[in-house]
């Protein structure tokens, strides 16, 4: 049972899809305090100081009915950003050094179908009969002469 678990856990997907996952969460913070700190500003500023972002009220008695559009914004970014940096950081070198491993793979023959057998086998098999009933042609064997 640990051996099957082991087994999973070392599949090559498994590890890619945790790689992922924890550079996506560790790149999410960073990109956050980017967009936060840098994107949200400008975004603010382009909205207005009223309202400190972009985005409308549903309802303007209500502060609650707010929709701001400038979060979505912020999360788009911050997807895009993450993305954009998990792409080229991981997904681009190692698709890069797996095709240069399949270069330096040699071409294995393919094992032959079982037409591809079944053709053999029939030429085998007429090949003996040929020469089977080209033997029984010439006749029979003749004993040596001897001498006496």
């Amino acid at each position: 049972m640990i051996k099957g678990f082991k087994d999973f856990l070392l599949r090559g997907n498994v590890v890619d899809l945790a790689v992922a996952v924890v550079v996506g969460a560790a790149f999410t913070a960073l990109v956050a305090a980017v967009t936060a700190n840098l994107i949200q500003p400008v975004l603010n500023a382009l909205g207005g100081v009223d309202t400190g972002s972009i985005g409308f009220y549903v309802n303007p008695s209500k502060p609650e009915s707010y929709i701001n559009i400038s979060a979505i914004l912020n999360a788009i970014i911050t997807f895009a950003i993450t993305a954009l940096v998990v792409y080229f950081v991981f997904v681009a070198p190692m698709k890069k050094l797996s095709d240069l491993a399949a270069k330096k793979k040699v071409p294995v023959k393919a094992d032959p179908t079982e037409v591809e057998l079944l053709m053999e086998i029939r030429n085998l098999l007429r090949e003996q009969n040929t020469a089977s009933s080209g033997a029984g042609t010439m006749g029979p064997a003749k004993a040596p002469e001897t001498g006496a």
